[in-house]
């Protein structure tokens, strides 16, 4: 596992939105063997579409070869409601890059036979060859995608109700009013995410400083599906030094100390 800290958000935003752009020009996807992300909406990728948006907008960078998963919706709600997952994507990010329509795929919400959307999802992720970098962000619970405590780590994409903490977290989106929060969502599960190649998340703010502790320091646990990214060959952590005030100064030291000598600092 690599831990980056960052002072602040956006230095955080614009270290993955370097990395994302790095995987793209490395891969020099094709049409024919695209590079495949997995994104998040809320907001915490926010600040990353906003640098990517701009590196594209002065010709730095191409996603006509991008192929892109979204992680998780909102079950029952239209797909043009400015509360789902497919419309923030839209809005803050694919409508203003270079993106094809054909190689966007949303999970759909709406849909009458969610055991049948779920298992067509997989099955399209496993037509590209498997995702190949999935960015995510951490709930303060320690949840990733909406794999909340208590997750099953060996889930796959499902229909999932959520807790009264998560509902709350995001009331912030439907106005701060709870009441207009689906109960419902639809998600990868997390041996999904381990299938990724590379997995990349991105956590700020002090409220997310316990979900990193007990994810890099405490024991594997599904009571905070973070930490199975102990077992993942390459996970990537981008935090700010916020969400990362809970770790021991050692820890903190030993992965500054693993950059540095990465890059000779």
């Amino acid at each position: 596992m690599r831990i980056i800290i960052n002072p602040d958000y956006n230095k955080c935003s614009q270290w993955a939105a370097d990395y994302v752009a790095y995987k793209i020009k490395s891969c020099r996807p094709t049409p024919e063997k695209p590079l495949v992300i997995a994104l998040p909406a809320g907001s915490s990728p926010l600040g990353m579409f906003e640098r990517l948006i701009a590196m594209f907008k002065k010709g730095k960078i191409s996603f006509q070869n991008v192929v892109f998963f979204n992680m998780c919706e909102y079950v029952g709600l239209a797909t043009d409601s400015k509360f789902s997952f497919s419309h923030t994507l839209w809005e803050k990010f694919f409508q203003h890059i270079d993106i094809k329509k054909k190689n966007i795929h949303l999970l759909n919400g709406n849909t009458r036979d969610f055991a049948k959307e779920c298992a067509e999802y997989e099955k399209k992720i496993r037509s590209y060859g498997g995702i190949d970098l999935l960015v995510a962000g951490v709930g303060e619970d320690g949840h990733i995608a909406f794999n909340e405590p208590g997750s099953s780590l060996a889930s796959r994409t499902r229909l999932k109700a959520l807790n009264r903490d998560t509902i709350r977290a995001n009331s912030r989106f439907f106005n701060n009013n709870e009441n207009l929060v689906p109960r419902t969502v639809v998600t990868i599960g997390i041996s999904t995410i381990m299938d990724s190649r590379e997995v990349m998340v991105l956590a700020s703010g002090n409220n997310k400083a316990n979900a990193l502790h007990c994810a890099v320091e405490g024991s594997i646990n599904h009571m905070c599906p973070l930490s199975i990214l102990q077992m993942h060959p390459h996970a990537l952590i981008v935090c700010d030094e916020d969400a990362a005030s809970m770790l021991k100064s050692s820890t903190v030291r030993y992965f500054n100390d693993n950059e540095a000598t990465k890059f000779g600092k």
